[in-house]
């Protein structure tokens, strides 16, 4: 009979991610993730299969903890300009007020795309399906707030992929200048104040 799993998965998961995040799968080694979670390799690897395994479970806990709660703001009812400034903003407020040495500066799906994604099919399924999520909701919410007579409703794709690119882009420099992630950031909302008036949704 196998032994019973008697640690908290999640707490265990949440503490990998955070050592992933901070700094990339190929540079945590499995003594640090040893040290991490409080758990030996060996049991990392009951658990999890490999810390590529364990690796996997981090980005889905990411996913659900942090990715699908922010692009909520973007998807449902009332969707428009409010929601797209929303989202900027609390994006914006979250770079702020980090510490300089937070492991979760900028992005594990950004962060992971300059490493493990280059070079293996899966991660990079997993970081261009965040980036067509994200660019598909900003495209529904600038769609939904562009209603004003003789606004260009065939200018939402491009839009939608400026604004994710400095999304994505002020993602990847929160790691190294946090300052100029913001400043992208307000690029951002001011190019979504410049595009949709105070009327519009």
């Amino acid at each position: 009979m196998g032994r019973l799993q008697s640690f908290d998965r999640t707490t265990v998961v949440q503490a990998a991610r955070d050592l992933f995040w901070d700094r990339g799968f190929d540079m945590v080694s499995l003594a640090e993730l040893e040290d991490a979670t409080g758990l030996r390799r060996s049991s990392i690897y009951h658990a999890f299969g490999s810390k590529r395994g364990l690796f996997d479970a981090a980005v889905e806990d990411y996913q659900v903890t942090v990715i699908r709660p922010r692009l909520r703001t973007l998807t449902g009812a009332g969707i428009g300009r409010t929601s797209l400034l929303t989202y900027f903003t609390e994006l914006r407020s979250a770079v702020a007020a980090l510490p300089e040495d937070s492991p979760r500066r900028g992005c594990l799906l950004v962060n992971c795309a300059a490493g493990l994604a280059g070079h293996d099919d899966l991660a990079r399924q997993v970081v261009d399906g965040y980036r067509s999520d994200l660019t598909t909701a900003l495209q529904d919410a600038l769609r939904a707030a562009d209603t004003l007579p003789g606004t260009r409703l065939d200018r939402a794709p491009e839009r939608a992929r400026t604004l994710a690119s400095l999304g994505l882009s002020a993602m990847l420099l929160a790691r190294v200048n946090a300052t100029e992630s913001v400043a992208l950031l307000d690029t951002a909302i001011e190019q979504i104040r410049s595009w949709l008036p105070e009327d519009t949704a």
